[in-house]
């Protein structure tokens, strides 16, 4: 597919912002390569998110803890190329902001430099707040992420709802706040109760952007493979299908098989001929 970009207006990092003061609804989905970029940039999402789940839906890992700084950063030059409208935001891998703020900034610098994104998110609440507020500062937008972190996939114990006691709720609370406080643009809260990801939506003065954490949050997010139908395995309770594009793709490869088997592709018409004044020198040739 020809990747062409039309004039547009792009979208910037205050654009979140004022959307959120006039009630309107933000769009984000992740991308990993440039063709799915321009097709969802084409569609108006107004933000693309190269997330490490690239690991479980790309790379076939069980988590997004092997993924690494340089595979976030291929992927992510690969989406800058392909998305001319959208804001992109990348993640920051596991171990690669949590040892020092100098350390996150050097990492989240290269993600910017060489992966082209526009800003990082990361995951974490209060004991990161001094990392936040240091790329802040350095001029790095950052986007938080709180509730269900699957970075601490292990430690949480799974992949499940987090929040629905009071005392986790509180913390999530509290950190949301201390984000905002530390600088960040934005948060997404992941796999919490709605009537917690409301409360903090309507305290917080930056937008919040929910994955499993209701409809009143300030936008939603999705990984492109569940909403296509092209991811396997347990289907997370909030991640509507649009399409499933999976089964097309079975389907189409199951018929090449069988054509390429059966002799049918490729056809005459889909292959090459040699020209008719030069048949006769080249089987002459073969004799």
């Amino acid at each position: 597919m020809d990747i062409v970009h039309n004039s547009v207006k792009k979208v910037r990092i205050p654009d979140l912002a004022k959307w959120k003061r006039q009630s309107r609804k933000i769009t984000m989905l992740t991308a990993y390569d440039a063709t799915m970029a321009a097709l969802l940039d084409r569609a108006g999402i107004d933000a693309l998110l190269v997330g490490d789940s690239l690991g479980m839906v790309v790379l076939g890992h069980e988590t997004t803890i092997p993924v690494t700084l340089d595979d976030v950063i291929h992927h992510a030059a690969a989406v800058t190329r392909g998305a001319r409208r959208a804001l992109v935001i990348a993640d920051l891998p596991f171990l690669t902001y949590q040892l020092s703020a100098e350390q996150a900034l050097q990492n989240a610098g290269r993600l910017l430099q060489e992966g082209g994104v526009h800003a990082v998110k990361l995951e974490g609440g209060r004991a990161l707040a001094g990392v936040v507020r240091r790329l802040v500062e350095a001029g790095i937008p950052v986007m938080g992420h709180l509730g269900l972190t699957p970075q601490s996939v292990h430690q949480l114990g799974g992949f499940g709802a987090v929040g629905k006691t009071e005392e986790e709720a509180a913390r999530i609370f509290e950190d949301a706040r201390v984000l905002q406080q530390a600088g960040a643009f934005a948060i997404v809260l992941e796999s919490i109760p709605r009537e917690l990801a409301a409360r903090i939506t309507a305290e917080l003065r930056i937008p919040t952007i929910g994955i499993g954490a209701g409809p009143d949050c300030d936008g939603q997010v999705l990984v492109i493979h569940d909403l296509l139908g092209l991811s396997f395995g347990h289907k997370p309770k909030f991640a509507r299908r649009y399409a499933d594009v999976g089964e097309i793709v079975s389907r189409a490869a199951a018929q090449y098989c069988r054509d390429v088997q059966q002799g049918s592709f490729p056809s005459d018409e889909e292959s090459y001929h040699t020209r008719t004044e030069h048949a006769g020198a080249l089987f002459a040739q073969r004799k």
